[in-house]
């Protein structure tokens, strides 16, 4: 078998029309029908091309060629199988359809490698069916917990957790083992799910850090009034004080620059009617970096400039950080081992950061890990018109076979 275009985007196809819905897009939850499907028959695809197939307790689904000379250490690349509703074709299992075809590819032209190769389809990164997020990629590091889960509801039918865990065949995994200790590096691919590449003409991108993130929940308080009645001067108006503080924290964001990003993407205004001063704002604040010590700077900064504001205008305010996730190095020696991969091999590729959490920063923290990148059109994902040019996708998959070629098959 060749990597070609033409591969790649069948089998892509193939997989996305496991849960395909009536908008063009794919609706694929954990422990769904057709989730069940799609992990069905990648285990076929795994098992016809010579791989062992199996799946790990909670339905991670694992397809390995045996090393020969080091059957202790695994070589692992692949990534989730869930989708969020209506998706695209690209977001997760491009990763699991890259890995697959470059292992397969690699097999068939390089026969046995010394270590392991191993293609994952993790069960479950996005969090789209129950409120809970990563649970494949935790359940292979060990972190995922029994109680997090447990009487959780899904959003869709309101099935329980482990309800749809047992309809689907799995259970919840020995707890009192830990992580596996075989793996010695994982590779995701994945769609940027943005468009720096495509802005800046590249193919692939060397991912070396994924950004931390924390998330905020702020409630200012004033007092509602009349619109008629109440003199300029003596309104305690909460959407005024949101504007001020809205504008002088994307205004200092902007001055930082990149990578730094800061987003207030969710206002509540009330009583958000047209001849009421605003009496009650509730704002959400998401800032992101890939370098912990800024982050912490900026935010810190932030709620110093709110309290400020706040006070000056006569407003309550109440800041709840809800989220503090910190950046997630990729590993240097892997990194630097796809760029130069991706050197002699010709390829088209710039070094970046990820903006967007990934199963890799969870992986990170005990193997080493790394990722890939390939271009999304007009930065669209979780959306049916989510695209990749497929000779981008073909400089991806060329790119991660040159990679695990390296880690698999030299000493």
């Amino acid at each position: 078998m060749e990597l070609t275009e033409k591969v790649i985007v069948d089998m892509l196809y193939k997989l996305g029309s496991y849960g395909g819905d009536p908008q063009d897009g794919i609706t694929r939850f954990l422990y769904s029908e057709a989730w069940v499907d799609a992990q069905q028959y990648l285990k076929e695809e795994m098992e016809s091309a010579g791989f062992i197939a199996e799946f790990d307790e909670i339905g991670n689904l694992f397809g390995r060629v045996e090393g020969s000379k080091y059957p202790d250490e695994t070589i692992l690349s692949g990534s989730h199988v869930d989708t969020v509703a209506n998706a695209g074709h690209y977001d997760g299992q491009l990763g699991i359809v890259t890995a697959f075809l470059a292992i397969k590819y690699l097999k068939e032209k390089y026969g046995q490698p010394l270590r392991n190769l191993e293609v994952v389809s993790m069960a479950e990164e996005e969090g789209s069916r129950f409120p809970y997020a990563f649970w494949g990629s935790k359940n292979i590091v060990g972190t995922a917990k029994k109680e997090e889960v447990l009487g959780i509801k899904a959003f869709d039918d309101g099935v329980a957790f482990e309800e749809a865990m047992r309809g689907a065949g799995f259970d919840f995994r020995d707890e009192s083992k830990g992580p596996r200790k075989d793996i010695k590096a994982f590779v995701e691919m994945h769609n940027e799910q943005g468009n720096v590449l495509e802005q800046e003409k590249k193919s692939v991108g060397v991912v070396h850090s994924i950004v931390g993130q924390r998330r905020f929940t702020i409630e200012l308080t004033g007092q509602a009034n009349h619109a008629g009645t109440t003199p300029m001067g003596l309104r305690k108006d909460a959407v005024f004080t949101a504007s001020k503080i809205i504008a002088e924290v994307i205004a200092e964001s902007k001055r930082i620059g990149d990578p730094l990003v800061c987003t207030f993407g969710k206002i509540e205004v009330t009583p958000n009617v047209v001849n009421v001063v605003p009496g009650k704002v509730l704002l959400t604040l998401d800032t992101r970096h890939t370098d912990k010590a800024a982050l912490v700077s900026f935010t810190e900064y932030v709620e110093k400039t709110m309290n400020r504001i706040a006070e000056e205008d006569g407003i309550g305010i109440s800041i709840d950080m809800w989220m503090d996730e910190d950046p997630v190095p990729m590993d240097e020696n892997i990194v630097a081992l796809i760029e130069k991969s991706c050197k002699e091999h010709g390829l088209n590729y710039k070094m970046m950061h990820s903006g967007a959490g990934h199963d890799s920063q969870v992986l990170a923290p005990y193997y080493p890990t790394a990722m890939l990148f390939v271009p999304s059109i007009d930065g669209i994902s979780h959306n049916p018109k989510e695209y990749t040019e497929p000779a981008d996708l073909l400089e991806g998959a060329k790119a991660l076979a040159a990679a695990l070629y390296e880690l698999a098959y030299k000493e």
